[in-house]
């Protein structure tokens, strides 16, 4: 998938999900998105692309302008196919903040990273996605905007 960014200079590739499936976003969040026209995590890239947008937003959902960045930033990482809304609240929570990061990112020591993440919050290591994963994200990354 190509989608032209405001300017027509700018492109993205990936995956485009509904903002029901964003992290943390609560139905009354969601319902006032749709009412500034969002309704994908497309949608809230381009809408949010500049400060002066984000700021428009979170006036609008009276939510800070920080959070509004931590949803584009899922939103910009659920665009790997890999990632998707599954994974991408869990690397925004490791540290990664944006997929130019996650590109750079050496596979073991993101997954030692998300492996500490997993063990601080809920005390085990199984919920932590193996090395594989972590590398099939990085994979992704390197790809998506080739």
């Amino acid at each position: 998938m190509r989608f032209p960014l405001l300017g027509g200079n700018l492109t993205m590739k990936g995956k485009n999900w509904s903002l029901e499936h964003l992290p943390r976003l609560d139905e009354t969040t969601r319902s006032r998105f749709q009412d500034l026209g969002i309704t994908t995590t497309q949608d809230l890239l381009l809408k949010a692309q500049t400060q002066q947008g984000k700021e428009e937003i979170a006036r609008y959902l009276q939510q800070k302008p920080q959070q509004i960045s931590k949803w584009v930033i899922m939103a910009d990482l659920a665009r790997l196919p890999s990632v998707g809304c599954e994974y991408c609240g869990l690397l925004l929570h490791a540290g990664i903040g944006s997929i130019e990061q996650l590109k750079q990112m050496h596979p073991q020591k993101l997954h030692q990273q998300v492996l500490r993440l997993q063990i601080a919050l809920f005390k085990r290591r199984d919920y932590c996605p193996s090395v594989s994963i972590v590398q099939n994200w990085i994979q992704d990354a390197r790809k998506i905007n080739q």
